[in-house]
């Protein structure tokens, strides 16, 4: 098992307070004899009549010297989780937890938006030390 991040936690808590109940953590996929491991899986009731709205959320913290390395990294993760995600639980909606110092330093330049846009990513921002969602990106 991969150690967690650091934020983790942080995350944990912030969508407890948002009203997602913690359904997996981590949340493990088999694809082609490989073991998946995204850090977080939640659900949430919508409405009676919309059902269950069924997250995964790789968190990051971003906090080594080269932001665009842990970009990459995080962008080919995601890449793949999609992947096993959409032939094993396609109804789970994958998300990228970002800190929020790391979305205004980093995230809001246009490379790194037509990336998250090519990529296909969707994004959730929090603030680590509230334990708080600030926004999700779609």
């Amino acid at each position: 098992m991969s150690a967690k991040d650091r934020f983790h936690d942080a995350v944990k808590k912030a969508l407890i307070k948002e009203g997602w109940t913690i359904t997996h953590d981590p949340l493990y996929l088999d694809f082609d004899s490989n073991r998946i491991q995204i850090d977080l899986a939640g659900e949430k009731l919508i409405a009676a009549e919309k059902g269950v709205e069924k997250i995964a959320v790789e968190v990051k913290s971003f906090l080594s010297p080269s932001t665009i390395y842990e970009f990459h990294l995080a962008v080919g993760q995601c890449f793949s989780y999609r992947i096993a995600l959409s032939s094993q639980e396609p109804e789970r909606q994958l998300y990228l937890a970002i800190p929020i110092f790391t979305y205004q330093e980093f995230f809001r330049r246009p490379f790194a938006q037509k990336t998250i846009q090519e990529a296909k990513i969707e994004i959730v921002v929090f603030d680590p030390t509230e334990e708080v969602i600030t926004q999700w990106k779609l």
